[in-house]
């Protein structure tokens, strides 16, 4: 039968709740096999085993400890490892402590599967391995196999790696919660504690098997390692380092398993030096407030942590509050660097308030987030579930000290941003932001499923909060899709600067709707006013000069509609950025395009299309700038341009000069110049109390006015420019003369089997033509003008009057005078 996550804690409940049943006897007892020797009853004494060099080697057919019990591992000086398998097919149930002195790495097998209680503790000198792999093998090629029918084939070489397979068992950790606590704005909390399952400094805890299920536990290796590792077939390679153990997983030949962890689950490498935690699995789960957290307190760099799942990665938060949600958090807390996140998966899930975030406090530097996977989802709320609060899924690298934060990698298929989620870099103090690079066949960001409040948008971002810069931001896809209040932007809302942003989208761009009426959905780059609520008051940062950055799109078509918003912006002291358009068609259906700004200079508009630009339903394509500020400058080169329904290009300034419009096109309908806004179509760089800017329009190419010719106003006589008809005794016919290619008959086909002729008499062209005399036309005689008149085109021309007895003659079928 399939064990599933849904059972696995109820089986694991089970078993310590037999554990402490006096009914059920914990014990451990050797097979038999390698000289292993138990005494004591609950608090057990484990000596003799085989010793190898500094090798030593255990066999037990049980292996558990009773609540309140012990193990304790009695060795030489001189053992370094201690390899421990359990061959009775049973599982081991450890609800006390395992002991060793100092320095001695301890590996404890049991295929069968191993559950670690409430009370379990680890009071290991070196490392801890718990597997139920069975088998580990050794650099000269020999195993230590759990299969007591083979003759154990002991060494003195190192351990190299653990070989699983044949349905390996679960290893269950059970714990009694703890205090540990996530906040999106300061450091994890609560992550020492007396309970769980901990090891000394700089040391490896680790954990491989088949399904991992962790509950309420509180797994610790300060400034060492945690290794989580879940496989059904296959191997994980063992590497020994001078304090620790590290682990790497082959693809080719493995298949891997399930780890949960949830109820609070916790694993930690909070510490001085460099500590890493590293995930291997199928499905991995983090639930109801579960962490993965590298917390460095030393000078150095960090460890990373290191999540591979081979179907998907789920992080889901409980939508209470931040403090009990689920995240992967990697921070330095003084002066060395943050580690890295990276997490490589076909399907990643942020959801309900989950939060994965790297970041740096104080004069440390941030680390990087990588995301490499198939499809990409944060989200926040259930909109399906009106009970819970509304808290959003965060995926961020922040600064919140004074070096730069980490920069952010997506790598997907599909980038979905829903429901208030915020994904990118943010800096909170004087550090510079990160970069936001995202790579994408499509992206989606919307807040259709977002609550009311504008804090909660969904958002890809590099902004900053503080005096230090925004990053920069940007974009390859394919298709992005912006709605229903969804923002892409870069941003300051401080003093800082905000940074740039790029996008690049090979087939199309729709940004569209509004999730209410105070948030649009927009592409910008913005510097903003900021409204800090505190217990008394609000603040603003109106005196900051923080300036926008600029954005560049460029797309094959551009469409802005329902409210929507592309635009570089500033509402402070400093000056607007550059918005820049290249694409083949720009559609704006109650939509907008702009570079304004509240005090300083407009920012410049440039549009570079190649087919149209459509703007109608009150749309406009505005660079204004307010107080004393010169208006922005817009540039259009479009072949077509059509601007309808009250829609309008605008560079006002209100103190300062008016922009300047330069309009290169072929053709531009329902637009026209107007020294200030109408209820029209208009074109305006007007300054209320400045200077008026300039307006240009080229237009170049076919002009569709250049072929007609004005038709004089005189009427002529018609009965003067026709000859009178045929009389019918004259016996008139017309003949039409073919090429051959038409039928006698029109009503029949022509035969596809008849050979084209000319059947016309060509001789007369090459009889010779007689001469003819040149005979020279008399003189015109010059007539005196006798008056004047004014011809059509309105000039003065002489004349002479007509002799009375001269009458037009008219004309025969024969064109001869007729009297």
């Amino acid at each position: 039968m399939k064990i599933t996550f849904a059972n696995l804690s109820l089986i694991g409940a089970i078993y310590i709740s037999a554990i402490g049943n006096s009914n059920v006897q914990a014990q451990i007892t050797p097979d038999g096999t390698l000289n292993t020797t138990v005494s004591g009853s609950n608090s057990y004494n484990i000596t003799g085993g085989t010793v190898v060099s500094n090798n030593l080697f255990h066999s037990f057919s049980q292996f558990s400890i009773p609540t309140g019990g012990s193990a304790t591992f009695s060795h030489n000086s001189n053992i370094q490892n201690i390899f421990s398998r359990i061959t009775g097919n049973s599982i081991s149930y450890i609800n006390g402590s395992i002991n060793t002195n100092s320095g001695v790495n301890l590996f404890l097998l049991n295929p069968a599967g191993i559950i670690f209680g409430a009370n379990a503790s680890l009071n290991v000198g070196g490392s801890f391995v718990g597997t139920t792999a069975n088998s580990i093998q050794f650099a000269d090629g020999n195993e230590f196999s759990t299969n007591i029918t083979k003759s154990p084939l002991l060494t003195m070489s190192v351990p190299v790696g653990l070989q699983l397979g044949g349905n390996p068992g679960t290893i269950s950790v059970q714990g009694v919660g703890n205090n540990s606590r996530l906040n999106p704005t300061t450091s994890v909390s609560g992550l020492t504690s007396t309970n769980g399952l901990q090891v000394l400094p700089e040391k490896t805890l680790a954990l491989i098997g088949g399904d991992l299920v962790l509950d309420s536990s509180f797994l610790s290796a300060p400034g060492g390692r945690i290794e989580l590792g879940s496989i059904t077939q296959g191997s994980a390679n063992i590497h020994l380092t001078p304090q620790a153990l590290t682990f790497s997983y082959p693809s080719i030949g493995s298949s891997f398993g399930n780890i949960q962890m949830s109820q609070g689950a916790v694993a930690s490498v909070r510490g001085t030096s460099p500590g890493s935690i590293q995930l291997q699995g199928k499905q991995i789960d983090l639930q109801d407030g579960s962490l993965l957290v590298v917390q460095n307190l030393g000078n150095s760099k960090a460890g990373d942590i290191t999540v591979n799942a081979t179907e998907s990665l789920q992080v889901v938060g409980k939508s209470s509050d931040f403090r009990s949600s689920s995240g992967i958090v990697n921070e330095a807390l003084l002066s060395g660097t943050a580690g890295n996140i990276v997490i490589t998966t076909p399907t990643l899930t942020i959801d309900r308030g989950a939060i994965v975030m790297d970041r740096s406090y104080n004069s440390a530097r941030g680390g990087n987030i990588t995301i490499n996977a198939n499809a990409v989802s944060v989200g926040g709320v259930d909109p399906k579930d009106p009970s819970t609060v509304p808290i959003f899924g965060v995926l961020v690298a922040a600064a919140f000290g004074t070096k730069q934060g980490g920069d952010l990698s997506i790598s997907t298929d599909s980038l979905s941003i829903l429901g208030g989620a915020n994904v990118g870099t943010r800096s909170f103090s004087s550090g510079q932001s990160g970069n936001v690079k995202v790579t994408a066949d499509t992206v989606n960001v919307s807040s259709l499923d977002s609550p009311p409040g504008s804090l909660f948008i969904s958002l890809l971002s590099a902004n900053t909060f503080g005096p230090g810069d925004a990053g920069d931001l940007h974009l390859d896809t394919r298709k992005l899709s912006i709605q229903d209040g969804g923002l892409v932007s870069v941003s300051s809302v401080s003093s800082g600067n905000a940074g740039d942003l790029t996008i690049n989208a090979t087939e199309s761009i729709d940004v569209r709707g509004m999730k209410d009426a105070e948030n649009p959905s927009y592409i910008g780059a913005i510097a903003r006013l900021f409204l800090l609520r505190t217990s008394t008051n609000i603040n603003n940062n109106s005196t900051s000069k923080a300036n926008a950055g600029s954005v560049t799109i460029n797309t094959p078509k551009l469409t802005i509609r329902d409210g929507a918003r592309v635009f570089v912006e500033n509402e402070v002291q400093g000056d607007a950025g550059t918005l820049n358009v290249n694409a083949n068609t720009l559609y704006l259906n109650n939509g907008s395009l702009s570079a304004s700004t509240k005090a300083g200079q407009g920012g410049n508009i440039n549009l570079q299309l190649r087919d149209y630009l459509l703007i109608r339903n009150g749309s406009f394509i505005n660079a204004e700038a307010g107080a004393a500020g010169n208006g922005g400058n817009i540039t259009i080169n479009s072949p077509i341009i059509l601007g309808w329904e009250n829609s309008d290009i605008i560079a006002n300034a209100f103190q300062g000069k008016g922009g300047n419009i330069e309009i290169t096109t072929q053709g531009i309908f329902g637009l026209e110049y107007r020294p200030k806004l109408t209820s029209e179509n208009d074109i305006t760089a007007s300054s209320q109390f400045g200077v008026n800017g300039t307006v240009n329009v080229n237009t170049i190419g076919f002009d569709p006015n250049s072929g007609l010719v004005e038709l004089p106003v005189n009427v002529s006589d018609s009965s003067q420019k026709i000859a009178t008809g045929c009389a019918n005794s004259s016996g008139s016919s017309f003949v039409a003369t073919g090429r051959g290619g038409i039928p006698q008959n029109p009503t029949q086909e022509i035969s596809s089997d008849r050979t084209w002729s000319d059947i016309r008499d060509i001789s007369a062209f090459h009889t010779t033509q007689p001469v003819k005399a040149q005979i020279q036309k008399p003189p015109e005689i010059l007539v005196q003008a006798t008056s004047w008149r004014r011809n059509a085109q309105g000039k003065i021309e002489l004349i002479s009057n007509q002799s009375p007895n001269q009458v037009q003659t008219a004309l025969t079928c024969a064109a001869t005078p007729q009297n």
